[in-house]
């Protein structure tokens, strides 16, 4: 790697610093009417928490971009053991439950999911094990088998929580992964229809599931059930027209979206800013996805490749994975939009991920990502 170190990738931070502030914005508009209408009594709640988070994320975000991204990969196994410790604690003594699953760990007034740990740790070490071990990325064992195992292990301790979205958001980046990576197409069919036989099962097997599937097939066949949240979703977009219906100005959050400041803050942003806010929040996702598939292509060092692409794909997938659900286009399942969403791990970790991404961005000779 280059001993000169560029500066980072300006439009990459232009259109993540847009979508935070975004972000903050549509979280005070979603709950400050929530907020001060329950035992919080205080409409700045959700505003106040988020800013915080905001802080703390750049803050995670500069000191990444400072350090030098190769020196990551020893991290990448250490991470990975952490984050499936955490994973393993949720289920034995010290998950909190909220909405009927048990995805976070409480330290104090603040929760932390080790999912979003996991996404990244899981990342950084596919990337690790790819760029180690290039001859032997077409094998059977070394190439597929043992990775698969690793993120099976990862996934199926998500499964337990129950946590279908980043289940999806996690078996989609290590395929992706793969195929950059130069997996054999034969092992990677066989993942696909695993991966399909795996979501099967999990709707099969869970009745909430399967009845949110059914919903997802014609909401408006149980609009006050499983269907309630696809059907005020779709109004919630659907009359917001071209222009929205102004800021703050939203019936949505009275209650008739359940989560909307934190799942569906995108239906949110189609009621209040219309088409185009909707259009000018996707183009923002899609200058990210940009930026980054540049970055990972003009990288001249493996590892630092595959992790920028690892770190595009996971931002990529949970972006479309909320879209489609918020849309009515995937069933109902709970995950955040990045950078949107109200959350502090959701939001640390996306912007870390961007943080490593700038870093990288500074190894690449200035002009090339022009």
């Amino acid at each position: 790697m280059r001993e000169q170190r560029t500066s980072p990738d300006l439009p990459l931070f232009l259109a993540v610093a847009a979508l935070l502030t975004l972000g903050v914005v549509m979280v005070y508009s979603a709950s400050q009417y929530m907020a001060a209408d329950s035992a919080i009594d205080d409409g700045l709640y959700y505003l106040k928490r988020q800013c915080l988070w905001a802080a703390i994320g750049l803050t995670i975000l500069f000191i990444l971009l400072k350090i030098d991204p190769k020196k990551l990969e020893k991290w990448a196994l250490p991470s990975l053991i952490f984050a499936v410790l955490c994973l393993v604690a949720v289920k034995i003594a010290f998950g909190a439950s909220a909405l009927g699953a048990e995805r976070s760990i409480a330290l104090g007034p603040f929760h932390f999911q080790p999912s979003e740990a996991a996404k990244l740790s899981l990342v950084l070490f596919f990337a690790s094990w790819y760029g180690k071990n290039l001859k032997n990325n077409e094998t059977l064992l070394k190439g597929f088998l043992l990775p698969l195992g690793i993120c099976g292990v990862i996934v199926a301790l998500i499964m337990l929580q129950p946590d279908l979205g980043t289940t999806a958001t996690i078996l989609a980046t290590a395929f992706l992964l793969m195929c950059a990576a130069g997996v054999k197409f034969r092992y990677l069919l066989f993942m696909v229809f695993s991966g399909c036989a795996l979501v099967v099962t999990a709707i099969v097997l869970e009745p909430f599931r399967m009845a949110r599937f059914t919903a997802f097939l014609d909401p408006w066949a149980d609009p006050q059930g499983y269907g309630f949240q696809t059907v005020q979703s779709l109004i919630a977009i659907g009359s917001g027209g071209i222009t929205g219906v102004g800021l703050g100005n939203g019936g949505a959050k009275w209650y008739y979206l359940p989560e909307v400041h934190t799942d569906f803050i995108f239906a949110l942003i189609g009621e209040e800013l219309g088409l185009i806010g909707t259009v000018f929040t996707v183009l923002l996702f899609a200058v990210i996805i940009w930026r980054g598939l540049r970055i990972a292509l003009f990288c001249d060092d493996l590892f630092l490749s595959l992790l920028a692409f690892g770190l595009t794909a996971l931002l990529g997938t949970q972006t479309l994975i909320n879209f489609f659900v918020a849309s009515g286009m995937m069933p109902v399942t709970g995950i955040a939009l990045p950078f949107i969403s109200y959350g502090g791990s959701s939001l640390l970790f996306s912007l870390a991920d961007i943080g490593i991404l700038l870093s990288i961005s500074t190894t690449i000779p200035k002009g090339d990502l022009k």
